[in-house]
């Protein structure tokens, strides 16, 4: 590892299927699932996902920019969730689920907006709705939400949601995974 680490945070639904995806990267580190983008500090995640406090649904961790680059996992990003749902991944339905990338630097803002322009132009066709925002305070959800595909396989959620998702992760980035 470099001392060179950098901090990414992308909301793209549910943070346990965003978690299991950035887990499996080479060189990714310390991926947490979380809220960023609200109103209130210390949210309680029922007051989340009732929509109370504006925040969403959070993956945030670091990423050595020598082995994966921020536009790789942008790209990652946007092959692993729908873009061009508004508060919604599937049959998760709320702000809480809004696609969201929170910029860390203005070189990732510029980055975020390069690749959302040019895949409005040659894959989505305008349809993308992801928000660019500057990262908030990022606070982390409970112990029970950590690591939750790795250790709930068995639930029907992570089978029927998660794992098709590792399934396209698996297909166009198998260079990219951990072993």
């Amino acid at each position: 590892m470099t001392d060179k680490l950098q901090n990414a945070s992308l909301a793209s639904g549910c943070f346990w299927c965003s978690e299991a995806v950035f887990r499996n990267l080479k060189g990714v580190y310390n991926v947490r699932s979380g809220f960023m983008g609200g109103s209130i500090k210390n949210p309680a995640y029922r007051e989340v996902v009732a929509g109370r406090t504006g925040h969403a649904e959070t993956v945030q961790f670091q990423f050595d920019p020598d082995v994966i680059g921020y536009r790789e996992l942008l790209l990652i990003f946007f092959t692993t969730h729908d873009p061009t749902t508004l508060n919604r991944q599937g049959n998760d339905v709320g702000t809480h689920y809004r696609s969201i990338i929170f910029y860390h630097s203005e070189e990732q803002k510029s980055t975020a907006i390069e690749v959302v322009e040019e895949l409005n132009r040659e894959i989505f066709h305008g349809k993308i709705v992801t928000e660019i925002k500057e990262a908030t305070e990022f606070f982390e959800a409970g112990v029970e939400h950590k690591n939750f595909y790795e250790t709930h396989r068995e639930y029907p959620y992570c089978q029927v949601i998660i794992d098709p998702k590792i399934k396209k992760l698996r297909e166009h980035f198998s260079e990219k995974l951990v072993s």
